[in-house]
């Protein structure tokens, strides 16, 4: 029997050890190449070097000159720039109007709010190239041009969505007495949501912004659909280096958006436990 329970337990551990290998094994590698010097074939290692990074910041020596592969980094950093401001508008969008819906769905009683609440999933679970598709004849169909206003239309679709589960999530374990006494003792809707309710589900609206924020950053189908000739974002400027090849450039950059992410992450996580 003790030998029955320590194989289960072995290859439970076994299993989470491949499990974690393969999804986090890729990512390990392009980091470990965007440091490889050798411009022609990434998986041959043949020295460490910062060059690759270099050039993404416009730096470029005599030794990546003849490899370098960006056709020009204005064209990356106004992809950066149109990925900053279109993921910062959309994080304020969706966070507001997330927020609300999730507060209205659960204080008030209305026919069908079981649906409605279905309904906020949908987004979600539709298929990227089905919503990218149906927002493309969208907005061909009522002559609205393709911009960066478009993707951060398309983004707050279903950016909403995100924000509307992880505030609901929040909302569910409030404790409503709290509410019931500020407005016992005066307070009108307004005071009580700006000192009662707001400072309670700040960690969800932090976590839902931050989400937003990050898929917003990083989605790629869906801006490829909606985005116009001068709306380039990041990730869509990333798949077409990579149309022509996977060149030491793109590793450097994948790893920059890796740390980016990251750091938001851990700043939401630490705002997150101050705030509990």
């Amino acid at each position: 029997m003790k030998y029955l329970k320590f194989l289960k337990s072995s290859m439970l551990s076994i299993y989470g050890y491949f499990f974690f290998a393969f999804v986090y094994a890729p990512i390990f590698l392009i980091v470990i190449f965007s440091f490889n010097s050798n411009p022609v074939n990434m998986m041959i290692w043949e020295s460490f070097t910062f060059d690759w990074y270099k050039t993404i910041f416009g730096f470029t020596s005599a030794a990546t000159e003849s490899a370098l592969y960006l056709d020009s980094t204005d064209q990356l950093y106004a992809a950066v720039q149109n990925s900053l401001t279109i993921a910062l508008t959309t994080t304020i969008v969706a966070t507001v109007f997330g927020t609300a819906i999730a507060l209205a769905v659960a204080r008030f009683k209305f026919r069908l709010k079981g649906f409605y609440r279905a309904l906020m999933f949908l987004p979600m679970i539709m298929p990227d190239i089905i919503l990218g598709i149906a927002l493309l004849i969208f907005f061909v169909s009522v002559g609205i041009e393709l911009s960066v206003f478009t993707i951060i239309i398309g983004h707050c679709t279903f950016l909403i969505s995100y924000v509307f589960i992880v505030v609901s999530a929040r909302i569910a374990d409030l404790d409503t007495s709290l509410e019931e006494a500020s407005a016992d003792l005066g307070a009108n809707g307004w005071v009580t949501f700006r000192r009662v309710t707001l400072p309670m589900i700040l960690p969800g609206v932090i976590g839902g912004a931050l989400l937003a924020f990050i898929i917003s950053m990083d989605d790629l189908v869906i801006t490829y659909f909606i985005a116009g000739v001068d709306s380039q974002t990041l990730p869509v400027f990333i798949y077409g280096m990579l149309r022509r090849g996977i060149k030491p450039e793109i590793n450097a950059i994948a790893a920059i958006m890796l740390l980016f992410s990251i750091i938001i992450a851990s700043v939401g996580l630490y705002m997150r436990s101050r705030k509990s």
